[in-house]
């Protein structure tokens, strides 16, 4: 599988059922650099009861926040791969030891050339035939993620994890949504019109508050709730970004270093939103004023955010506080200054959001 060619989102199994998934678009020649989000229940179980999934007979159990990577710390150290620019060792599939894959378009387009067989699929058709009403978006845009890419799903109580793909598609997609947002007979709601969705949920973030992370949910448009007459249910819908082929360069380059310089607190303002939408986040800045931190601070040029929560955050021109580790990416020719947003000790103390 050595010219296998793979992207954000697509599902990787191995020989052991494990199951990963791409994450980003920059990897080493020989590995994907992966998150591993579900594990089958022979080689490891949960006592948390949001964990559970079944495949007909075979149950799986999906990682939560860091039992993945301990998992496969202590079980499967052959998913650990060398990250030549970070001199560390992060979680990933090197192609040999690929089995099979899944990818969310080639699954979807399975899905729509069959009779919907349960009430989620035909949730599924009807969504799609509502979005790809706008004359620029079909069905080929599209992919599945979640647990209907692995069918996972439960047909009554399931939701709908869509991924978009490319900027422009993505552009028109959120144009439509809009506008079905704002008719009052439209079937489709903003998932964060309300604080509703968040109600009761134990809060981690010290420097983002519940009704700041509402406000920036609602204005990315992506995250919506489908009425569905027919079964009398409203399901969550949510359309992930995923760049398409012609869009994606691999930015690794072993022979670079990244280096920690500290954590530091700063206003800055955005130049440059095109990978705001898709994981890893990227967003170009102008820094405004530093409040904590070493003077290499003001010479930051990106913030780059692998935090689900700050994606699709800000736009060109927004004036923003960031909170996070700052990095200098060297090279033996150049180099430049970053803050960067990631799973690390100070998680919960991070932080990217527009201010006045």
């Amino acid at each position: 599988m050595a010219t296998l060619r793979l992207r954000d989102r697509d599902a990787i199994i191995t020989k052991e059922g494990l199951i990963f998934r791409v994450f980003g678009y920059s990897h080493p020649p020989d590995a994907y650099i992966c998150d591993v989000e579900y594990a089958p229940a022979e080689i490891f179980k949960s006592n948390n009861p949001k964990s559970f999934r079944s495949q007909g007979q075979q149950v799986f159990y999906k990682f939560y926040r860091d039992e993945g990577l301990k998992h496969v710390k202590k079980c499967h150290s052959q998913y650990l791969i060398f990250h030549g620019m970070l001199r560390k060792n992060v979680v990933g599939v090197y192609h040999s030891d690929i089995v099979r894959v899944e990818r969310p378009d080639e699954k979807l387009r399975r899905i729509m050339k069959t009779e919907p067989r349960d009430e989620l699929i035909a949730v599924l058709h009807d969504v799609l035939e509502f979005i790809t009403q706008c004359p620029n978006l079909s069905t080929e845009n599209f992919g599945i993620f979640g647990s209907l890419l692995h069918d996972f799903y439960h047909p009554r109580f399931s939701d709908l994890d869509f991924i978009i793909y490319g900027k422009e598609k993505m552009v028109g997609l959120r144009e439509i949504l809009q506008e079905l947002y704002k008719d009052g007979r439209s079937l489709f709601k903003n998932e964060f019109e309300s604080d509703e969705s968040i109600k009761g949920k134990h809060w981690r973030f010290q420097n983002y508050s519940p009704k700041e992370y509402v406000w920036h949910q609602q204005r990315k448009l992506i995250y919506a709730l489908f009425n569905h007459e027919k079964s009398g249910r409203t399901i969550k819908t949510e359309f992930e970004p995923v760049k398409d082929w012609k869009e994606i360069s691999n930015e690794y380059a072993p022979e670079a270093r990244v280096l920690r310089k500290g954590w530091v607190k700063m206003f800055a303002r955005i130049t440059d939103d095109r990978d705001a939408p898709f994981m890893p986040s990227i967003y170009g800045i102008e820094p405004v004023n530093v409040l904590y931190g070493t003077r290499c601070a003001n010479e930051a040029t990106r913030i780059i955010s692998y935090v689900e929560e700050f994606r699709m955050q800000a736009c060109k021109d927004d004036k923003v506080y960031v909170e996070g580790n700052l990095e200098e990416v060297a090279t033996s020719k150049s180099g430049f200054y970053q803050v960067t947003l990631t799973y690390c000790p100070r998680y919960y103390e991070q932080v990217l959001k527009v201010v006045p």
